[in-house]
């Protein structure tokens, strides 16, 4: 029997709680992180932690490739009486190439429901100091996107359009090549919540 997505979030949970707990520790992780600054700052032991965690997920990871279980979560956002559900690729698993074409075909769905919730609302990039934007930059920067993500508030809609690689859209230092421009919809200037 193969494992599930859920199956193996619960197994990756289970293990960094052991590894934070100090059951699971790589005695080897001073050869791997010798720095002379962080290594006696941080001590061994929670190294060791650190390791031992990472080593086990990357066996998690390879897992996956070797059995095909899909790195996907699917979430449920709700805004303004409307509901979407759609996939998004769990912080602890790695995407199969089968789940980037699952993020590609939730695309539509996700920008359909971002359409019919955001009329009279003001479009802004997220940030520190979130930038007005119009609504016909929005509708191209949605097209130019390979997928999209939500997120809400009460009174606010985030609209993630994102591009190349799954595990590193997020990450500032993957652009280009990969990204997330993420688009606040509110009434007047949104909060700084972060979502």
């Amino acid at each position: 029997m193969t494992y599930t997505t859920e199956q193996l979030i619960e197994i990756l949970e289970q293990e960094l709680r052991a590894s934070w707990k100090g059951e699971r520790v790589l005695l080897s992780a001073e050869e791997r992180f010798n720095d002379p600054v962080l290594a006696p700052l941080l001590g061994s032991h929670k190294i060791g932690k650190v390791y031992a965690y990472r080593e086990f997920r990357e066996q998690v990871h390879q897992y996956q490739k070797d059995h095909q279980v899909s790195g996907l979560v699917w979430r449920t956002c709700r805004f303004k009486g409307q509901t979407v559900r759609y996939p998004e690729l769990h912080n602890q698993l790695i995407a199969l190439e089968q789940d980037k074409e699952i993020l590609l075909q939730s695309k539509a769905s996700v920008l359909e429901f971002w359409q019919q919730t955001t009329p009279g609302l003001k479009f802004w990039f997220a940030g520190h100091d979130p930038q007005a934007i119009t609504p016909e930059l929005v509708e191209q920067l949605a097209q130019d996107a390979e997928w999209a993500e939500v997120d809400a508030t009460l009174t606010e809609l985030y609209l993630g359009l994102c591009w190349g690689n799954p595990q590193e859209c997020h990450y500032q230092w993957a652009m280009p090549e990969s990204g997330c421009r993420r688009i606040v919809a509110a009434p007047n200037r949104p909060s700084l919540i972060k979502v």
